[in-house]
């Protein structure tokens, strides 16, 4: 009010003379008050110099220009002869500004916030901008559920035209949920309703997830759901009359109040196709999932939109167009009308390829399963990018179309690649108490020159395996997909580091292998491998009491075996990803026999599968399911070489049993006490988990928490030569499998994944060993 008042009696001190010809030339100007604001600013802001000749109206304009450079709090003018004297009064500055209570919002960011409003310390200050920010406050206070809170500001004068700015803030605590009505449903219950909001009563959980803490938005989602929920069950005529959301006295709890109205259930009268049917009437009906006395649902009428448009697009009508419309009848049914316009028939005249600067063209084009000069197909075409990526020879894949000019029915295709390295040095180092510390150097290209063909050399060193390898795989052998490849390999193996005998065996071969595809998910690989094996009777060689089973067996059979082996294998991976997947499947089977005539007459069956459910839908928890059965045994009149035997127990089978312990046991001579498991014929095991979000972490994607249950043995159908029966026991007994239970977790680390877990053996028996902690890096669950 009293700079209004100044302004406007200097305006009348030079409005009113001016009727008087009050007119005169400014020789000079001075000013006077200034202390921190620079004399620049004011002259920059004041619109007369010195020669102007001014009358009352324009040095009114004058002052109400520099007034509002917002630099001073009172502006006056007085002139002396012909000097216009400035007499000015600055606004303070802000010399410092304190922020008590907050916790919630951290300081920094309190402070970069009143930064960008314009309120810093050695700024100008103005009430108005902090009056602003108490807004900006509350308003964000009010968004985190926070409705009780408070913020005071008080302005401390301080000596040299400066204040100081106390923010007092009091936050309160989070207004929690309280209640959630429904109002008017009739068909549902309340649970049925409300369990389908992310709004929900405080509960356990919510301490994480939130859920209980209102949100204007999570309430808009809830009620569009709830919408979703009854159109989708025939409940055409719903609607959402009113939505009430009030507060306690306090401001600490929240009331919601939903009113609805049901409506009448409607079914589906009939689905007529009409425009122009270039797709015959019992094709387009096979892609329909809702048919005539079938309860209507908004979501299935869109989802049989949907394979419309594929279908058509399959059948070269890229652009088409299919809308439903639904016709509300008096008798409670609805007739569907889905209107058709396929366009023209789209063929492709060229397919290009762009970027690749190391990769043969041929490499690209033999996973391009659209053709060229062929009706476009835009499955063909998503299914050629699938496939184009799953090479992992391209950083990314993108497929752009062209239409040609001077045609309206063909179009250029192009694939435009981003290669990455294919080729790939690596090194790593382990741990695992079964194995001990684990070293690995390997050297591969899986794009070798631009050729598409795989080349790899592979050391590994632990105490319980030492193996140097050389593969070579050519993925398309033949055109249609078949790969061959080769590999060769020394190892050592130590079972009696990781608890499965005192004995050795060195081996060496190599083998030849051919895939042949089935579809874009199975696969079928034939390999044909010759082996030379010494088996190593350890506490022989020491020249100490021996396992009667390894001594008998090399009487029987001598050390030393020529193999020749044929092994088939059939995989189907329909997982989402690679490491760490959150849906699908994938399973597999292989048979492993040795051809008649080598030194050792056997085979080994093996099945194992994987299943991954979502639970909720941005896939954090989720089901999972693994089993893994297998089968050995001779086929001739030879002993079975136990050394083919399956193992159990530990972090990848049996949790909370030590490695490789469960299973017919056998002793050292007679010292009943030296007992060992060395595995049986005849394997069974099996884990559910349930996988849930790593909690108090924003980036969850490296690490994988869950709870899990595992079961399992193996078993043997015909102990070895030499056992005793208080040792082992023949047959396959499900009773004798072992239970487990436990919390686990993976990480990938750097160096690679580390796995853990703590778990307690539910059915341990007398003689096994047991093992609460778990862990290996280099491996993941």
């Amino acid at each position: 009010m009293k700079r209004t008042l100044t302004l406007f009696l200097v305006s009348l001190l030079w409005v009113a003379p001016a009727h008087s010809d009050n007119v005169f030339v400014v020789n000079d100007i001075r000013v006077e008050g200034l202390q921190q604001v620079d004399a620049g600013n004011v002259f920059r802001n004041f619109p007369i110099a010195t020669g102007d000749q001014v009358d009352g109206a324009a040095l009114a304009a004058a002052t109400r220009q520099l007034f509002r450079s917002g630099f001073f709090e009172d502006v006056q003018l007085v002139r002396e002869n012909d000097v216009l004297v400035l007499v000015l009064r600055e606004r303070p500055a802000v010399a410092i500004i304190r922020i008590e209570g907050n916790k919630a919002i951290k300081e920094e960011q309190l402070r970069e916030g009143l930064k960008q409003s314009g309120l810093q310390e050695g700024d100008i200050f103005r009430r108005a901008t902090l009056d602003q920010i108490e807004l900006d406050l509350m308003r964000v206070y009010t968004t985190q559920g926070r409705y009780g809170a408070d913020i005071t500001t008080e302005v401390e004068n301080l000596p040299g035209n400066r204040v100081a700015l106390n923010i007092n803030i009091t936050e309160g605590r989070v207004a929690s949920i309280s209640h959630i009505n429904i109002v008017g449903n009739t068909v549902f219950t309340d649970k049925e309703l409300t369990d389908l909001f992310t709004l929900q009563l405080p509960n356990f959980w919510s301490f994480y997830t939130k859920s209980d803490q209102y949100s204007r938005e999570k309430l808009s989602g809830d009620l569009e759901r709830l919408r979703s929920y009854y159109l989708d069950r025939g409940y055409i005529n719903f609607s959402i009359d009113s939505t009430q959301v009030a507060l306690s006295p306090d401001k600490q709890d929240v009331f919601i109040t939903v009113d609805i109205t049901e409506g009448e259930q409607f079914k589906v009268a009939d689905v007529v196709f009409v425009g122009n049917l270039v797709v015959s009437d019992d094709v387009l009906q096979s892609k329909l999932s809702m048919t005539a006395g079938d309860v209507f649902s908004r979501r299935e009428m869109t989802d049989s939109q949907e394979r419309l448009v594929r279908l058509l697009g399959d059948q070269g009508y890229m652009f088409a167009n299919v809308s439903p419309i639904p016709e509300i009848n008096d008798d409670n049914t609805v007739s569907i009308r889905y209107f058709i316009e396929p366009g023209k028939q789209t063929y492709v005249r060229r397919i290009g390829i762009r970027g690749n600067t190391r990769t043969a063209d041929e490499v690209i084009r033999r996973e391009v399963e659209q053709m060229e000069a062929g009706v476009v197909s835009s499955a063909a075409i998503e299914r050629s990018q699938t496939r184009i990526e799953r090479t992992g020879y391209f950083r990314s894949v993108n497929v752009e179309t062209r239409p040609v000019a001077g045609t309206d029915d063909q179009i250029d295709l192009e694939f435009i690649v981003e290669e990455q390295q294919s080729g790939q040095l690596s090194a790593s180092i382990g741990f695992s108490q079964s194995e001990g510390i684990i070293l690995q150097l390997g050297v591969s290209q899986e794009n070798f020159l631009g050729s598409g063909k795989s080349v790899a050399f592979n050391v590994s060193n632990s105490s319980t395996l030492t193996e140097y390898s050389f593969n070579y795989l050519d993925p398309f052998f033949t055109v249609d997909g078949v790969s061959r490849g080769f590999n060769v390999f020394y190892r050592e193996e130590n079972f009696d580091e990781d608890d499965r005998g005192d004995y050795n065996t060195d081996s060496f071969g190599g083998g030849i292998t051919f895939g042949y595809p089935i579809d874009d998910f199975q696969r079928l690989s034939f390999s044909g491998d010759v082996e030379f094996l010494r088996l190593k009777n350890n506490l022989a060689l020491q020249g100490t009491e021996v396992f009667d089973v390894i001594n008998r067996f090399t009487q029987d059979n001598g050390d030393e075996y020529l193999n020749w082996k044929l092994t088939a294998g059939w995989s189907d991976n329909r997982l989402n990803r690679g490491f760490f997947p959150t849906k699908g499947r994938s399973q597999g089977a292989s048979l492993e026999v040795s051809i008649p005539g080598s030194d050792l007459d056997y085979y080994r069956a093996q099945y194992n599968n994987r299943f991954y459910w979502p639970i909720n839908s941005d896939e954090t928890w989720i089901a999972s399911l693994r089993s893994r059965v297998g089968y050995a045994d001779t086929y001739g009149d030879k002993d079975f070489p136990f050394f083919k035997n399956y193992f159990a127990g530990g972090l990848t089978s049996v949790r909370g049993f030590e490695a490789n312990s469960l299973g017919p046991r056998y002793s050292r001579g007679n010292v009943s006490s030296a007992q060992r498991s060395m595995g049986g014929n005849v394997l069974v095991s099996g884990s559910a988990e349930l996988i849930f979000p790593m909690p108090f972490l924003k980036d969850k994607t490296a690490w994988r928490p869950l709870v899990f249950m595992d079961a399992g043995n193996v078993f043997t159908t015909k102990c070895l030569k030499g056992a005793t029966q208080n040792t082992c026991k023949e047959g396959v007994d499900f009773g004798d499998l072992r239970y487990s239970a436990g919390v686990g977790l993976s990480w990938l680390t750097p160096v690679g994944p580390l796995s853990i877990s703590l778990s307690k053996a539910l059915n341990s028996k007398s003689g096994d060993e047991t093992e609460v902690f778990q862990f290996a890096l280099g491996q993941s669950f």
